[in-house]
């Protein structure tokens, strides 16, 4: 593994870094105060990352994507990482599980995904069903040659400008000597079908006007053809596909909590104490030596992981490493940046307390760190028959 930046990626890693600084950086106090992105933000934002060549860079160059490996795309998310979630929302990285799209799925779907022309939502989460995916009480049966779909889901991200839904419903029940197990079925839903409304989700203190919406389904009826991949292998195709959010996190942790030490380097070096800035005192000048530290060793991890998907190696526990470790690094830069700041810290004068409200979340969702833990510890057990 080669541990410097080829040209070409430093190239990515300039021109995204200074994408941010220009065009997500001025919008983030009005998405702050506001809780919204203005349409007309959203639109340029858009427009901007299309012209750049970045929009859905995440996919193969056969598609209409940029091709990025799996460490350029890294790079690319660490960078986005550094702004704010609602904004760089329309950089445009449609999910990666839409690959998995057949015959006409293509041109209704996939496609008009990369073009920029349809945005998705990826919709697992239930109020009963968090990290135990096969705990979902959404289900489809079949009527005909349709399925009717009954449930809902929340913290759906995206949901309010998402044209179509990426749906994981329950769609039967196997016996196992473990009890019973629910098959899984992904579903394409268009906003609009009849039986499918999307409404406002909760008021959430970490990344103001990245919205969550709640799914509510009530007798949907979807025909054969909107099933995604095959039916009952939900999780063959996210499987597949969606190890990359976690990497997604991960990345953009790395990113945050650099802009964060950023802050925490400056004013440790212009404010002053007792006649001397303060980072030259050992308690603030240690905790600068930590985070830069803690830092670069999460940017490793995550960087080392997506290497290895590139080279077609096993990933998924250096994947959950890089995730469990890089939100809690994000967690303790953002605290130890808020005491460096002291009160002024906590004021909406700084970006200081979004930084450290925006982190909480990032050891939640795309799978908590007690769920990370548990895939770590797992695959080194498992070899050893425990």
């Amino acid at each position: 593994m080669q541990f410097g930046l080829t040209d070409e990626q430093q190239m990515i890693v300039d021109t995204v870094r200074s994408f941010v600084e220009h065009e997500i950086y001025p919008h983030e106090e009005t998405v702050e105060r506001s809780g919204e992105v203005p349409k007309e933000i959203a639109d340029e934002i858009k427009r901007k990352t299309l012209a750049l060549g970045f929009y859905a860079c995440n996919f193969p160059e056969e598609v209409g994507g940029a091709g990025l490996s799996h460490v350029d795309f890294a790079l690319v998310e660490r960078e986005l990482g550094r702004g704010s979630m609602a904004l760089n929302h329309f950089f445009g990285r449609p999910q990666n599980i839409l690959m998995a799209c057949k015959g006409d799925q293509r041109e209704r779907y996939l496609l008009p995904a990369v073009r920029g022309e349809r945005m998705d939502a990826l919709a697992m989460t239930e109020p009963d069903a968090g990290s135990d995916v096969r705990g979902m009480k959404c289900s489809a049966v079949r009527d005909g040659g349709d399925w009717v779909l009954n449930g809902s889901k929340h913290f759906i991200s995206g949901a309010d400008h998402a044209d179509f839904f990426i749906v994981f419903v329950a769609t039967g029940v196997d016996e196992t000597p473990r009890g019973p197990k629910k098959r899984i079925t992904t579903f394409l839903v268009d906003r609009g079908t009849p039986g499918f409304e999307v409404r406002d989700g909760y008021a959430s203190v970490s990344h103001r006007g990245y919205k969550n919406c709640i799914l509510d389904f009530d007798n949907c009826r979807l025909p054969n053809a909107q099933v995604l991949g095959e039916v009952d292998g939900g999780f063959a195709v996210m499987n597949e596909w969606l190890y990359a959010t976690r990497i997604t996190v991960a990345t953009m942790s790395v990113g945050r909590a650099r802009r964060c030490f950023d802050y925490a380097l400056t004013y440790a070096a212009e404010r002053e104490q007792f006649g001397q800035p303060i980072g030259k005192f050992q308690g603030v000048s240690f905790q600068i030596a930590d985070m830069i530290t803690e830092i670069d060793a999460a940017d490793m991890l995550t960087l080392a992981a997506a290497w290895r998907l590139d080279e077609g190696l096993p990933a998924n526990r250096e994947i959950a490493s890089a995730k469990v470790y890089a939100t809690e690094m994000l967690a303790r830069v953002t605290d130890a940046t808020l005491q460096i700041y002291g009160g002024m810290g906590l004021m909406n004068d700084f970006p200081i307390e979004r930084f450290w409200r925006d982190a909480r979340v990032e050891r939640i969702w795309d799978g908590t760190s007690e769920i990370q833990r548990h895939i770590i510890s797992r695959e080194l057990l498992r070899p050893l028959g425990a």
